[in-house]
């Protein structure tokens, strides 16, 4: 006879229920006065605001430190184990130190906190005993209080490791909006993710200057023809004596002459050109550009200036090859 599965599904919906409700007690427990204080602190920080933590706290703490340095804020985590070997020197006098202990006990931490506190403009801590050592050592203190763990042992750090998670993405989210964190500053720290590249500004992937195929509007075929061969994009802008971009033509316009007519040397491109073709101001974001190359049904823009200069050219091309789609 087969042994019943257990209900792997209901045993999460446990966890699920404990944690959540736990951690919707989180914004009544925390200290409003001590929140602001810390993300002044955090804000005025003229060094790096270092996160310190060891086991399940010190993976949050590394997380919460990424989220923060990703966002314009100056942070590296720093392991209490390996500190008391050598990496306290990474402590600088202008340094916040932000301790994430959720026992407030934690024996590598408290070893090493005179020597960080010698160090370091101010220790804040985040820990689930606002009466333990690092509590009552630091400058300022978050406590949280957790009634369980989800683990049915309650021993397995879980609801608490997910309480001082949210609670530094609350720190982080508030000095990200504090500094008008925008965007493009996003994008800026985020130059090889895919969100961050879809970010990027048409201008930081059009191509410009001398990559730019142009024509004349009084060129001969053969002449246009080479043009778009030689700059390999696919297509031509098209200039009038006053050295205005006119219109565009591309080897789609081509193939099409061709399929009509046998002879096109003596044709004139001004006459055959687009010159109502599809543009993107340099400063709009990538995600913009695709945006309308896919609503168009096409697979390269115009770019212009703030002047309604043409200044350039995007292709989906370049997009994809950027992989930022």
């Amino acid at each position: 006879m087969n042994k019943k599965s257990p209900n792997f599904f209901a045993s999460a919906k446990k966890t699920f229920i404990k944690e959540i409700n736990s951690l919707t007690k989180i914004p009544k427990q925390v200290d409003q006065n001590k929140f602001n204080k810390i993300c002044e602190l955090i804000i005025n920080c003229k060094g790096n605001v270092v996160l310190m933590g060891i086991g399940k706290s010190g993976n949050i703490a590394a997380k919460v430190s990424s989220t923060l340095s990703s966002t314009g804020t100056s942070s590296f985590y720093l392991n209490a184990a390996e500190a008391s070997h050598g990496d306290l020197g990474s402590l600088k006098k202008n340094d916040i130190l932000i301790i994430f202990s959720f026992s407030g006990e934690t024996e590598e931490i408290i070893k090493i906190f005179p020597s960080c506190e010698s160090k370091v403009k101010a220790i804040v801590s985040i820990t689930g005993n606002e009466e333990s050592f690092i509590a009552k050592g630091s400058y300022l203190n978050l406590h949280l209080e957790i009634s369980e763990e989800a683990c049915p042992l309650n021993l397995a750090p879980t609801t608490s490791s997910s309480a001082m998670l949210i609670l530094g993405d609350a720190l982080a989210i508030a000095i990200l909006e504090a500094r008008k964190f925008s965007p493009e500053d996003f994008a800026k720290n985020h130059p090889g993710g895919k969100l961050g590249k879809s970010l990027l500004k048409v201008k930081d992937l059009m191509i410009s200057g001398n990559s730019l195929p142009i024509t004349s509007d009084s060129a001969h075929m053969k002449d246009v023809i080479y043009e778009i061969s030689n700059k390999g994009l696919g297509l031509t802008l098209v200039k009038n004596k006053k050295r205005k971009i006119i219109g565009i033509f591309t080897d789609g316009d081509l193939r099409r002459l061709l399929n009509k007519k046998s002879n096109i040397a003596d044709l004139k491109i001004k006459d055959l050109i687009t010159k109502k073709f599809q543009a993107i101001n340099k400063n709009m974001q990538i995600k913009n550009a695709i945006d309308q190359m896919n609503k168009n049904k096409i697979y390269s823009l115009v770019v212009k200036d703030e002047k309604n200069r043409v200044v350039g050219i995007i292709r989906m091309h370049d997009i994809v090859e950027a992989k930022i789609i």
